[in-house]
């Protein structure tokens, strides 16, 4: 599990530095061009933002693996790696359909919200998490 949350945290925060920076200059150029739309520009932006948070907060559960309630902590970092590729991924693709031809991606809109549900739930996990004595104290 400590791999897993490493490996995925690690990738995650490298995404989000390059999809964050692929919104400040490609993304911006082509909003003169009426593909992408300034609310769609902040929006994957956010979700950049947001991915980055919660990479970083992935990499920080590794330490609190060992002294709080490992099941806990486990099932927040899997919120967070849920809520990353739910909420993020989700808004990625609906503010950048029509730049990449496609269409029709209604059925994304109710998976940006769910995500940010496994994101609230992983932060929430973590506050119960040290209320609840690890198993090894």
């Amino acid at each position: 599990m400590k791999k897993r949350f490493l490996v995925f945290s690690g990738f995650s925060g490298a995404i989000g530095v390059a999809l964050g920076a692929m919104a400040a200059h490609l993304l911006k150029s082509k909003l003169e061009t009426g593909l992408i739309t300034e609310a769609n520009l902040q929006a994957f932006e956010t979700a950049a933002k947001y991915q980055l948070f919660h990479s970083i907060a992935l990499l920080a559960l590794l330490a609190l693996l060992d002294p709080f309630n490992q099941k806990l902590i486990a099932k927040a970092g899997y919120c967070f790696m849920a809520g990353i590729v739910l909420f993020s991924g989700s808004l990625y693709l609906l503010t950048t359909a029509k730049l990449m031809g496609i269409s029709d991606v209604r059925w994304l809109g109710p998976i940006t919200p769910i995500g940010g549900l496994f994101l609230i739930s992983g932060w929430l996990l973590i506050a119960f998490a040290g209320f609840k004595k690890s198993k090894k104290s």
